[in-house]
């Protein structure tokens, strides 16, 4: 399903980046060269779409901000659905806001992941990249193909590390919500807003367990893309209206 012909060519451009970084590297990282392109190459598209994610915490500022109104909006027209919807759409209007201006930037992204995803986990343009080593564990290699002591060495490191991500991200995000009284820039209230609220703080630690049966280099890429983010949520997120300005 995923096997359509401009996956493959972005994913095979793609390859081809890392292979340059990888030799790029070798004189410094050796053996790991290959691995440390993986890193470096993921870092790289985080920066080519941080302008997006930028769009994306901006939009959830503005609708943070708008959480009050909306809320009142929908007690005061609790009964009448066409007019709340009326009432919402001048209230996003007046504010030059948009109730879905939010998601689109993580659509935008969305083909940059698939493709990179699709690269680390599969070898798609580059079936050899998976054949490198990390400490002597193929890129390839699944936990499912079996245990040594640099297989337990390597992913127990970096499940750790996922780990410790998931726990702070979540952590992070049941904080924000208690302060702030919204989720991901939502009001805390109204229809399955307690379930989300309940739900989004355990997703970081999906991660950990895709972790569990994808391959090494995957892996890699989870670990740091999910830094990023991390990172992203850090600067991008932390509490202030000067953090990242409202225009």
């Amino acid at each position: 399903m995923l096997a359509f012909a401009p996956l493959h060519t972005a994913a095979s451009v793609a390859a081809s980046v890392v292979t340059w970084l990888a030799d790029a590297l070798a004189p410094l990282a050796g053996g790991a060269a290959t691995a440390a392109a993986i890193v470096l190459f993921t870092v790289g598209v985080r920066l080519l779409v941080s302008p997006l994610s930028l769009a994306e915490v901006r939009g959830e500022r503005r609708r943070a901000a708008l959480a009050p109104e909306v809320g009142d909006l929908r007690r005061r027209y609790a009964e009448a659905p066409a007019r709340l919807q009326s009432e919402l759409f001048a209230l996003y209007r007046r504010a030059g806001a948009s109730p879905v201006a939010g998601c689109l930037p993580a659509l935008l992204q969305a083909p940059f992941f698939l493709v990179m995803y699709r690269l680390f986990a599969t070898g798609d343009g580059h079936p050899g990249l998976l054949n490198e080593r990390l400490a002597g564990v193929p890129l390839g290699w699944h936990l499912g193909d079996g245990l040594s002591v640099a297989v337990v060495t390597v992913f127990g490191a970096l499940l750790a590390a996922l780990l410790a991500l998931a726990f702070w991200s979540s952590r992070r995000a049941r904080r924000a919500a208690a302060a702030t009284g919204t989720v991901a820039g939502t009001p805390t209230e109204g229809p399955g807003a307690a379930t989300l609220a309940r739900l989004l703080p355990l997703l970081p630690y999906t991660t950990v367990l895709v972790a569990f049966v994808v391959p090494l280099a995957a892996v890699l890429y989870l670990v740091t893309t999910t830094a990023w983010t991390a990172l992203e949520q850090a600067v991008l997120r932390r509490p202030g209206p000067t953090a990242i300005g409202m225009r």
